[in-house]
């Protein structure tokens, strides 16, 4: 689950960042120890942690991070070395960036704690004085119904990897927003399991007439791919620039080091995973995925063709 992995990612970078500048000439072995790093995961968020800074983004403004011989070392973070104090118009636009990703249906209750304190800090007499009000695009709202009352419902459906509607009834558990786009995860009576849909990719909707148990708890709102038997997969290794692709995509991590990380891609579509190999170049290599490497074959034949080169 990528959104899980990047999130965790970054509370261990802020974590880590106030210690290791509060505790100069701690150790790699300290570091891994105490906030569950291998030294390959280290390294990783130093080198991004190396490339962030203050706005202006000149070289004063830059953090530097890095190991020098067994020492872990970052400079020019001053401002991480005691909590950040926000003035009143960042903490409203905190607030009100909060509200919209509740209004998105993302809340948990840690959101929803933190959206009550920061009200009654800075509207402790008008509660209602900031509102966040978003347009919802069409079926997110009759899917939120449909889940809240245990509808079974039926849609077509055009999957990213396909310009085919499928029919398929669905049992939706939640409506959420994120990565910038709606999203309902359902049980899939078509597929036989759970599945997570694209709202814009679903051409029409209605409900069957029919119920279904609804889940205690349902799971959380973040997107997913679910592999079936049919699913191609191929084993990528992914060089230091690449890294982000086990962040972004549902993918196995088989081997990770300071030089990159080996990946488990599987997709119902070779070409998905031909295009991220095309747009990775020279940074990514396809070590295993027969079916893969044809895709990705034919797919660098059709650019050579469309410029009128050949190989």
């Amino acid at each position: 689950m990528s959104s899980v992995r990047t999130v965790r990612r970054l509370n261990r970078i802020l974590g880590m960042l106030p210690w290791v500048i509060a505790n100069p000439g701690t150790t790699v072995a300290e570091v891994c120890e105490r906030f569950g790093y291998t030294k390959a995961q280290l390294v990783a968020d130093l080198d991004l942690v190396f490339v962030c800074g203050l706005p202006g983004y000149g070289p004063g403004d830059l953090m530097v991070a890095y190991i020098l011989d067994d020492e872990v070392v970052v400079e020019m973070a001053d401002y991480f070395s005691s909590p950040v104090r926000l003035t009143t118009r960042e903490s409203l636009s905190l607030l009100a960036s909060a509200m919209a990703i509740a209004s998105a249906g993302n809340t948990s209750g840690a959101l929803q704690s933190g959206i009550e304190k920061l009200q009654k800090l800075l509207l402790p007499e008008e509660a209602d004085a900031l509102v966040v009000d978003l347009m919802d695009p069409e079926f997110v709202e009759p899917l939120r119904k449909a889940a809240a009352r245990g509808d079974v419902v039926r849609i077509s459906y055009t999957a990213i990897t396909s310009t085919l509607a499928s029919e398929r009834e669905i049992e939706p558990w939640r409506v959420f927003s994120t990565l910038g786009n709606w999203y309902v995860t359902a049980w899939c009576r078509l597929a036989g399991g759970e599945r997570v849909f694209r709202v814009d990719r679903i051409r029409s909707l209605e409900l069957t007439g029919k119920y279904f148990q609804q889940l205690e708890e349902p799971p959380d709102p973040v997107v997913r791919y679910t592999p079936t038997e049919e699913d191609v997969q191929a084993d990528i290794r992914l060089g230091k620039l690449s890294r982000w692709v086990a962040d972004y995509y549902p993918v196995e991590i088989l081997a990770d080091d300071e030089e990159g990380s080996t990946v488990r891609f599987s997709a119902s579509d070779p070409l998905v995973p031909g295009r991220l190999l095309l747009r990775l170049g020279e940074d990514a290599e396809l070590v295993e995925g027969a079916e893969v490497r044809e895709a990705l074959e034919a797919l660098r034949g059709r650019i050579l063709s469309r410029y009128g080169a050949s190989e």
